[in-house]
């Protein structure tokens, strides 16, 4: 057998018959446009909210290395930085921070940071440069400079005040070299200095490194942010180190940055992250294919006749599958690069939009090639399938079906009892005659029915009710330090502003004293392993921890958190067992005992001790005293513990005190401490300032009438920036906003997408009449010759569209109605401030658009039935 190259006859062919059907290809190169517009547009979206997400992340984060070795010897970071698997690294010393005013509201880092970790912190400076060593120089953010009332000029002189760790206090003047501004969403400002300038301080107050304050953080960069966490440990295990045991000698601790997206997908991977991309993925094809499917199958059926003219001069089934494949790939290499260009443009338009309802993230449109690689690919992908059937159909026709073929798609041949013909009954045939394209163009239509009312569901199920239970009150009123994050100390509020706002407004409110002196707990030995989590530590390290603590009996003492609220903050309280009235009872010794919740609001029941009657002994410490716990010896004050073998402290003077659990309570979220690791009790106000000796205030929350909530908020902005600058607040209506803003987010989405598949779904439906239209010109000149008038031909068409929009809304509010259960069951699981709640109101405002334009639609598309005369079209092979 002879095999001849047939290429570029193929070629030639293919081209020809583009050539000779010019309108046919407009709507082709539209349709690949259109689907390539839509990969683009989707993938630019979802890209740049990706990028952006990730770079708000670094920036709350405060960098975006891809982890950190932390609390390194100088030996131990020398060692780690030469591991093969590290592309880049930075070194980062924390010197000490400041503490005192004017940094209250301000949390601030002074430390050292070599050129690559500058980077990495965001904290290249953008006028002079990082301090050189050897010089007392240093870098800092304009707002470090506007808190100390510094000008941002090179060469300035400032001095500041801060902690170096073990309760050392310095004050220290640099020299101004290099600034920057700080990005507003940023953790913490940044003072950097020399390395020889933080040795130098460290040497003046005889500090030996630990902890955070002067020890080596190895920051590392991978070639790649797959699997960080993954990474990071076989650097660390490749150099004889371990981050499991902290028991252990080389163990060494790791931090791993949790915003790169690609890294937290890789490490929580299961089955369901899975199926969810599959499906997402799928979805996103066949949204594609619906547009380009009935393009090629309507072009394909206008053609058989020559394709089977083709057969009958030896054309191979292969060979005509290659000219319908080649048509395809020509028309996509006009239709894509447009649609490349369309939907960056559009996506690059829609992101900022998209991104301004998030407060603090950062407005990027990337330019990642991946979004005209992938998009590129999709539409590519989604041509050859929608071409898939196409080709078969052409390939398989013989010389004589493709000269009786028509429009109708497989035609029972059964014989059937003759019915009088209507004009309903002759569209309805013509529905059935292609029951693929009608199909492909119901479930188009429908799909953005369904996408719709899905969203609309979802969005219309945030509860607000439930996600302003964080915030308890319409007001809260706290020192700035109690609202930082990572802050474990607060100040006093003052009676002065509360006094203030009594007296402007008519307000409800309540006080919360917070503990600002020493106290303990008496608790069981097997309370304790449990609460700080030593089930798994070796049992030699839990018997030296068990030593160093004070004993009463068979019982230690441990850290205790105590609240002393008013009633009005009492009545704010969840309880869960027991009578919490018997707490608001002054002249007894009644307490609260304070579990922590889930995100739904449910009381973790493991995370206390204390039930409902229990005996709670609380020691109240005013002064320590440091002992030798292998021989009970007590150290003289004064001593020089450095210099001693072993050492803890315990209680030398204190007041004791045995109180009854009456209650057992959740905490609002916005009325805790703000932090965790001690069990937590809850006095009245009077008793907690009676028994505690300390009349400190925490917190003023309070409630206003709907009138005054406006002029309230203005008073305490004035008020915490005018007046007392290191007080701050929180309101309901800064929840309400983030809520509205995070529930805006995704109905645009929702909203964005169902409006892209219904204007696919309305052209496919306008592809679908028009060309089916032309298709059978030849038949309605048949049906006209024989009786039939326009008015009757238009009815039909009319009809036709009207059935077309009545089985989409059959067939949406049925996919709605069996998929209600299966949301209605998980919309609460997905998110915590969700209620359920079941509604069709964009399937009552699609379905009638849809009516409208099965009537429009014909119509106009009917008006190219008649630009020929009867003669003419009867002539139509």
């Amino acid at each position: 057998m002879i095999k001849i190259s047939n290429k570029k006859i193929i070629s030639i062919i293919s081209k020809k018959i583009i050539v000779a059907n010019k309108s046919r290809n407009i709507i082709a190169v539209s349709a690949i446009t259109l689907t390539t517009l839509l990969f683009a547009a989707l993938f630019t979206i979802s890209i740049s909210m990706n990028d952006g997400f990730q770079e708000s992340n670094f920036k709350q984060m405060g960098g975006y290395s891809h982890g950190t070795v932390k609390y390194l010897t100088k030996e131990q970071c020398d060692e780690l930085k030469k591991d093969p698997l590290i592309k880049e690294y930075g070194i980062r010393r924390v010197l000490g921070m400041p503490m005192k005013e004017p940094f209250k509201k301000f949390p601030t880092e002074i430390g050292y940071s070599d050129k690559n970790n500058a980077k990495f912190l965001y904290c290249e400076p953008t006028t002079g440069r990082l301090p050189n060593e050897g010089t007392n120089e240093a870098a800092a953010d304009t707002s470090v400079l506007k808190v100390l009332g510094v000008e941002p000029k090179i060469g300035e002189q400032f001095t500041i005040t801060f902690d170096v760790g073990g309760g050392l206090e310095t004050t220290q003047t640099f020299t101004l070299c290099g600034f920057w501004d700080m990005d507003r969403v940023a953790p913490t400002g940044h003072v950097l200095v020399p390395e020889s300038r933080l040795n130098e301080v460290f040497n003046e107050l005889n500090f030996e490194p630990s902890g955070i304050y002067g020890t080596y953080n190895l920051d590392i960069m991978f070639k790649n942010n797959f699997n960080i966490d993954k990474n990071i440990k076989k650097v660390v295990e490749n150099n004889g180190y371990q981050t499991e045991n902290e028991y252990e000698d080389n163990f060494v601790q790791i931090g791993v940055n949790w915003g790169y997206s690609a890294s937290q997908l890789y490490a929580n991977i299961d089955i369901g992250v899975i199926l969810a991309i599959i499906v997402t993925i799928l979805l996103i094809t066949f949204t594609g294919y619906l547009i380009i499917y009935n393009v090629f199958h309507i072009s394909v059926s206008n053609d058989i006749k020559f394709y089977g003219l083709l057969k009958t001069i030896g054309t191979t089934s292969k060979q005509i599958k290659k000219i319908v494949l080649r048509q395809a790939v020509m028309l996509s290499v006009v239709g894509i690069p447009i649609g490349l260009a369309l939907g960056y443009i559009i996506g690059g338009k829609l992101t900022p939009f998209i991104l301004n309802q998030f407060e603090g993230m950062s407005d990027i449109t990337s330019v990642n090639p991946l979004i005209f690689v992938i998009a590129s690919l999709f539409s590519l992908t989604t041509v050859l399938i929608s071409c898939y059937k196409p080709q078969k159909i052409a390939a398989k026709v013989s010389p004589i079906e493709a000269v009786r073929y028509t429009d109708a798609g497989n035609v029972n041949k059964k014989k059937r009892k003759s019915k009088k013909a209507t004009i309903f009954s002759m569209a309805v045939a013509n529905l059935g005659r292609n029951k693929t394209k009608t199909v492909v163009t119901i479930l188009s239509l429908s799909l953005s029915v369904v996408l719709l009312t899905v969203t609309f569901i979802f969005t219309n199920s945030f509860d607000m009710d439930k996600y302003l239970r964080l915030m308890a009150s319409d007001f809260q009123i706290a020192s700035a330090d109690y609202f930082q994050v990572g802050r474990y100390t607060f100040s006093d509020v003052g009676n002065n502003v509360i006094e203030e706002i009594k007296n402007k407004f008519s307000v409800e409110g309540g006080i919360t004293y917070g503990v600002t002196s020493s106290m303990q707990q008496a608790v069981t030995e097997d309370w304790y392993i449990k609460s700080n989590r030593l089930e798994n530590a070796p049992k030699d390290y839990v018997e030296n921890q068990l030593k160093d603590l004070e004993r009463d009996d068979n019982k230690v003492f441990t850290r205790v958190q105590l609240f002393g609220m008013q009633d009005f903050m009492l009545d704010k309280l969840k309880v869960v067992d027991g009578d919490i009235s018997k707490v608001k009872q002054t002249n007894t010794d009644y307490v609260a005992a304070v579990y922590s919740k889930d995100d739904y609001n449910n009381p973790i029941a493991q995370s206390h001790w204390a039930k409902v009657g229990d005996k709670v002994k609380i020691r109240y410490i005013d002064k320590y005293e440091s002992f030798n716990p292998n021989t009970g010896q007590t150290y003289p004050e004064g001593t020089d513990l450095t210099q001693v073998e072993h050492y803890a402290f315990r209680a030398a003077e204190y007041t004791e005190k045995e109180y009854t659990v009456a209650a057992v309570v959740t905490i609002p979220t916005s009325l805790t401490y703000r932090y965790y690791g001690a069990d937590e009790f809850i006095l009245n106000a009077a008793t907690f300032v009676n028994d505690t000796g300390t009349d400190s205030i925490m917190y003023y929350a309070f409630d206003a009438n709907d009138n005054d909530e406006a002029k309230i908020d203005e008073f305490l902005q004035n008020y915490t920036t005018n007046v007392e600058d290191m007080l701050d607040y929180e309101s309901k209506e800064t929840y309400a906003d983030e809520f509205n803003s995070f529930k805006n987010m995704f109905l645009l989405l929702g909203i964005a997408l169902s409006s892209v598949i219904a204007v696919i779904g309305v052209l496919n439906f306008f592809n679908c009449i028009l060309t089916g239209i032309c298709s059978r010109k030849r038949e309605f000149a048949i049906l006209q010759s024989v009786g039939m008038t326009g008015k009757q031909l238009k009815m039909m068409l009319i009809f036709e569209g009207l059935c077309y929009a009545l089985f989409t809304a059959l067939f949406s509010i049925a996919i709605i109605l069996i998929i209600n259960p299966i949301v209605g069951k998980n919309i609460e699981k997905i998110m915590w401030f969700c209620t359920y709640k079941f509604s069709i109101t964009p399937f009552f405002i699609l379905i009638p658009i849809f009516f409208v334009l099965g009537v429009v639609l014909p119509v106009l598309t009917y008006k190219f039935t008649i630009k020929h005369t009867l003669i003419e079209r009867l002539r139509i092979e």
